[in-house]
């Protein structure tokens, strides 16, 4: 099967052992296991990638789409998000990223104009149904948005690349 579209998911900042530190040398290795997991699906032929916006593993890997795409300008980067105003209690910087990448996108479109109980789970569906594949930087937990949206995945029949935050181990999971 040949794959054009992947979606992301994953932790937020604050699931990780080092939490809010990306200095931190195991965050530094995880944003690049996510480095050589996008390129090697960009240079595979994935063009159009789908990210929920959320701060962590959503902004790293729309990032990381956005600096490929300088030399690689048939890549687009698409935003799914839950509601107007998902950053606005954010920090300050991590708000700032958030629009930066939201002011790149190829796409920005939102689930709703207002925040309801179940938007995210909205969201996380429609990056699901959104792409061929799904990359997920995932821990294991299975109560949890990112295991759902992976679960969701699995019962879709997505092929899933996940990611281990604290080993960097891929593995793969899905149809080929």
């Amino acid at each position: 099967m040949e794959y054009k579209t992947c979606s992301f998911t994953g932790h937020r900042p604050h699931k990780f052992p080092w939490r809010y530190d990306e200095a931190d040398k195991r965050c530094i290795a995880l944003k690049s296991a996510l480095t050589e997991q996008i390129t090697a699906l960009a240079e595979a032929g994935v063009t159009d990638f789908y990210s929920g916006g959320a701060d962590g593993v959503d902004c790293w890997a729309a990032l990381i789409v956005l600096e490929l795409r300088k030399k690689n300008p048939m890549l687009k980067l698409h935003c799914i998000l839950p509601h107007e105003g998902q950053a606005d209690k954010w920090s300050d910087s991590a708000q700032e990223r958030y629009h930066s990448i939201l002011a790149q996108a190829d796409s920005v479109e939102y689930v709703s104009h207002d925040y309801y109980d179940g938007c995210m789970i909205d969201r996380n569906h429609w990056l699901v149904e959104s792409a061929d594949l799904l990359l997920a930087v995932y821990n294991g937990v299975r109560r949890c948005g990112t295991g759902a949206t992976v679960n969701y995945a699995r019962k879709l029949d997505r092929k899933i690349i996940l990611i281990d935050p604290a080993t960097g181990k891929v593995t793969y999971e899905g149809n080929d």
